[in-house]
């Protein structure tokens, strides 16, 4: 503490620390204690095993994959293919559940069939709009580089085929980088 002798008026220009070590030492209280707390290890992590079933009203959604042909003009759908990524002048590809390759036609005739027989086994269509659940949906995903002519031409095949919704799937982006 500093004290002011003599008759000139300056400002004290001393920091008072006490409470800046006050506060340090509480600080450093609480983490001695913390600290082992957080760091103790779990010796044995039993996790429930549970067999999982597939529900009989569950929503059958349609999976969609758009995608294009590579620069080369190959396709992801083979082994070892080779294929670099979609290209904004590549043929498209649709994929059917991620895994079979569909044509324009061929996607409206399997994506008619299987809204009509989920309609079928739901008890019709009055059944089916009663309960708004029970309807399927579209989910498109769509490769970032695949152009809009792919991504529209199967939006419209599959509403023309009947599903009234369709909706996209994208993948996070990572803000870090």
């Amino acid at each position: 503490m500093a004290i002011q002798l003599g008759g000139e008026e300056t400002p004290m220009s001393d920091i008072n620390t006490t409470p800046l070590v006050d506060v340090m030492l509480v600080l450093l209280i609480i983490f001695l204690i913390a600290v082992p707390v957080a760091i103790q290890t779990v010796e044995e992590l039993r996790i429930p095993i549970i067999e999982t079933q597939e529900s009989d009203d569950k929503v059958e959604n349609l999976l969609i994959t758009v995608t294009t042909t590579d620069a080369q003009g190959r396709t992801p759908d083979t082994i070892r293919s080779g294929f670099t990524g979609a290209t904004r002048d590549g043929e498209c590809r649709v994929f059917l559940n991620n895994t079979t390759l569909v044509d324009s036609t061929e996607l409206y005739d399997r994506a008619f069939e299987r809204l009509d027989a989920i309609v079928q086994r739901a008890g019709g269509p009055e059944a089916i709009m009663a309960d708004p659940e029970l309807i399927p949906q579209v989910h498109i995903r769509g490769d970032v580089n695949a152009p809009w002519r792919c991504v529209a031409g199967t939006i419209f095949n599959v509403q023309a085929a009947g599903y009234p919704t369709v909706a996209f799937i994208s993948n996070p982006v990572d803000p870090e980088g």
